[in-house]
C-alpha cells in the first residue's frame, strides 16, 4: 500500500473525523479584495503590458494559432504576434465574468467568478512522501490514495490534475488510466493536461462519458478545465496552444497562467514581472476568444521570485503575496475570474511549510482568487505531495472559509437576553444559549490540539505532523467510493481499453 497505514482500518475510534468535517460548500469573499496599488498605478501596469504586446509581441508556436490571430487582426510575422490595444480590448470584452464548472456529480458543481472561491488539491508533483515517511517517485498507488484522501476532505473542491504523477504508467496511456481513476474514485471536478491534441480529445470524451451526457450538453456546460502555461518570457508553445484550440472550441475552461519568476524568466522587479505576466495572460485570453467568443477563461497568476543565491524558486514570500494581489486587481479590471495558488518551498511538514502556506493563501484570498490551485498538499516548491500537508491544509482552508463566513447579527446572536440572564460575575458554560449551540459555535479543526500543557504532556501527544499522519490514515481507512452508475463505469473502462489497444498517444520514449 502506498500509505503504509491501512493496518489501522480495524482500530476502534470514538469519533469519525470524516463526519465531523464542515460540509462540502463553497466560500464567498464578502469583503472587498485588497487593492495593493491605486487605480492610476494599476492603469500604468496595464498600459505597460499593452506596450509590450504592441512593440515586442509574443511568440505563438502553432501555425493554426498564427493564422487565426492574423485573421482576427493581429500583426503576425515569423511566428511573432503583435497586438493593437483596440484588439485586446475588443476580445477581452467577449470573455465571461462567471460560469459553472460542472462536477461528475451535480452536488460538486462549482461557481467560478464573482466572489466565489474554490480550493483544489495538490497537482502535478513528481514525487510524494508516504505516511511512513518514505519519499517516492510518483506511482499509481500513491496517486490513487491522494484521490481518495481528496475525495473525503470536504475542503477540497476539485482536482487540478494528478496530485502526484503516476510514472509507472507509460506516458502513452497514462492520461487514460489516470483519468479513469479520477472519475471512478472521486466525483469532483477534474482537469485535463494540454500535452497534445489526442490527450485533450480523450479527456473531453471521458468527461462526457463520466457525466452521462451527450456532446451538445458538454458543449453547453463547462465540465473540464486545463491550465495553459506560457513559456516565459513571451512564448506559447505548440501543446499549450493546441489545448486552447481543443478546449475553447468545445466551450471548456482555459486557465491562462504565466509562470513568471522574477529574476529568472521575468524582470527582477515585481512590477516588471507582473507587467510581463499581464502581457502573456492577455495574449492567451485573447486567443481563447478568437477560437470561440464567450468561451470560459480565467486569468492565472503565478509570479514569484527566485533565491538569487541558488536560482531556485521561492514561494510563500512577501513578493509572491504582493504579486497575487496585483494579479487579482488586474483580473478584476478585466472582469475575468482569477486563479492563484497555495504554495510552500519547505521540504518538510514544519513551521516553514505552515507560515509560507498561510502567507501565500492570504495573498490569494485577499487578491480575490476564485480558483485556488494546490490548495492542499503542495510541498518543496511543487516537487512532492504530502498526505500530512493535505490534511493540515484542509484545516487551514476550512479556517479561512469560517473566517469568511458572514457574521450572524440576528437578535438571538447578539445575545442580550443571555447576557442579562447570566449577569455580572457569572459564566456561560452551562447557559442554555451556549448549550444549544456548542457543537456548531466554532470550527473544530482536525489537527490542532488545544489541551493545556499538563494534559498534553501526560498524553505525549505528537506534534502537528504526527497528528495529521493519524488523521490521514483514519480518513483513508474510512474512504467510501462515490456512487457511479455501473453502466457509466463500464463505458469508461471500455473506452480506456479501446484507446490502449489503439496505442494511446504517440510519445518520444
Amino acid at each position: 500500500m502506498a500509505t503504509g497505514r491501512r493496518r489501522q482500518r480495524g482500530k476502534k475510534r470514538t469519533r469519525s473525523i470524516v463526519a465531523e468535517q464542515p460540509p462540502f460548500t463553497q466560500p464567498r469573499l464578502l469583503t472587498e479584495p485588497t487593492a495593493v496599488v491605486s487605480q492610476d498605478d494599476l492603469e500604468r501596469i496595464h498600459q505597460a503590458s499593452l506596450r509590450v504586446l504592441r512593440e515586442t509581441g509574443v511568440d505563438f508556436l502553432h501555425p493554426e494559432a498564427l493564422a487565426a490571430l492574423a485573421a482576427a487582426g493581429a500583426t503576425v510575422a515569423e511566428g511573432r504576434v503583435r497586438f493593437d490595444p483596440e484588439m485586446i480590448d475588443q476580445y477581452l470584452r467577449l470573455a465571461p465574468s462567471s460560469f459553472t464548472l460542472h462536477g461528475r456529480s451535480p452536488k460538486r458543481d462549482l461557481n467560478i467568478g464573482d466572489n466565489w472561491m474554490a480550493y483544489g488539491a495538490v497537482a502535478s508533483a513528481p514525487n510524494y512522501v508516504t505516511l511512513d515517511g518514505e519519499r517516492k517517485t510518483g506511482d499509481r498507488s500513491g496517486y490513487q490514495d491522494f484521490l481518495r484522501l481528496g475525495q473525503m476532505l470536504n475542503a477540497v473542491h476539485f482536482f487540478g490534475g494528478y496530485p502526484v504523477e503516476p510514472v509507472d504508467l507509460h506516458p502513452s496511456i497514462r492520461h487514460l488510466e489516470a483519468t479513469f481513476d479520477a472519475y471512478t474514485l472521486t466525483d469532483k471536478a477534474f482537469h485535463v493536461y494540454s500535452l497534445g491534441k489526442q490527450r485533450n480529445l480523450d479527456g473531453l470524451e471521458m468527461c462526457r462519458i463520466a457525466r452521462g451526457i451527450d456532446e451538445e450538453t458538454l458543449d453547453r456546460q463547462p465540465s473540464l478545465f486545463s491550465i495553459i502555461n506560457s513559456s516565459s518570457p513571451l512564448r506559447f508553445d505548440h501543446p499549450m496552444l493546441e489545448g486552447i484550440l481543443q478546449m475553447s472550441s468545445r466551450n471548456q475552461i482555459i486557465v491562462i497562467t504565466p509562470f513568471t519568476l522574477a529574476g529568472a524568466m521575468a524582470p527582477v522587479t515585481i512590477a516588471g514581472a507582473v507587467v510581463q505576466q499581464n502581457a502573456e495572460a492577455l495574449a492567451g485570453i485573447v486567443f481563447t476568444q478568437v477560437v470561440r467568443a464567450g468561451s470560459p477563461v480565467m486569468y492565472g497568476g503565478f509570479t514569484s521570485n527566485v533565491d538569487m543565491r541558488s536560482g531556485s524558486p521561492a514561494f510563500g514570500t512577501p513578493e509572491y503575496a504582493k504579486a497575487c494581489l496585483l494579479g487579482g486587481q488586474l483580473a478584476r479590471r478585466y472582469d475575468i475570474p482569477y486563479r492563484s495558488s497555495n504554495v510552500s518551498t519547505s521540504n518538510a511538514v514544519d513551521s516553514q511549510a505552515g507560515y509560507e502556506s498561510v502567507f501565500a493563501l492570504w495573498g490569494a484570498v485577499q487578491g480575490g482568487a476564485n480558483l485556488i490551485m494546490h490548495g492542499a498538499g503542495w510541498m518543496e516548491g511543487g516537487l512532492h505531495a504530502s498526505f500530512e500537508k493535505m490534511v493540515i491544509d484542509a484545516d487551514l482552508l476550512q479556517m479561512v472559509s469560517a473566517f469568511l463566513a458572514p457574521l450572524d447579527l440576528s437578535d438571538d446572536a447578539l445575545a442580550v437576553d443571555a447576557i442579562a440572564k447570566v449577569g455580572p460575575a457569572g459564566h456561560f458554560f452551562g447557559e442554555e444559549h451556549t448549550r444549544e449551540r456548542y457543537q456548531t459555535a466554532f470550527y473544530s479543526p482536525m489537527v490542532s490540539d488545544w489541551r493545556n500543557w499538563e494534559s498534553w504532556t501526560e498524553a505525549r501527544q505528537p506534534e502537528a505532523k504526527g497528528r495529521a499522519n493519524g488523521v490521514a490514515s483514519e480518513i483513508l481507512a474510512d474512504y467510501v467510493k462515490p456512487a457511479i452508475d455501473e453502466s457509466i463505469e463500464e463505458e469508461l473502462r471500455e473506452f480506456v481499453d479501446r484507446r490502449i489497444a489503439e496505442g494511446g498517444v504517440e510519445t518520444d520514449y
